[in-house]
């Protein structure tokens, strides 16, 4: 298990350049240990026959054809309009 020290943690806030309140002093060392405990873990994996990847996502693309599956439904929207005129509401006059 790794241990961190207050020596070790100063020299993680220098380098980060933050200031850890003396009441998180504590949490925080045991949240590093955590942290690099974990990171150690990973070191048991066998990955010999894994291949090394050159970037973290899929690099096809993801896009879709552009076709139109809907129309825009103005038919059925001036259907419910009290006056119509060319494809238009028809509305009161105001000033």
């Amino acid at each position: 298990m790794i241990r961190i020290d207050a020596e070790i943690l100063e020299k993680a806030e220098l380098l980060s350049k933050l200031q850890i309140e003396p009441s998180e002093r504590e949490r925080t060392m045991k949240e590093m240990e955590k942290v690099l405990s974990y990171a150690e873990k990973l070191n048991e994996l066998d990955t010999e026959d894994v291949e090394p990847l050159t970037h973290g996502g899929w690099s096809g693309t993801m896009l879709r054809q552009d076709v139109v599956t809907n129309s825009d439904g103005k038919e059925g929207t001036l259907a419910n309009a009290p006056k119509q005129t060319d494809d238009q509401f028809v509305v009161p006059k105001t000033v």
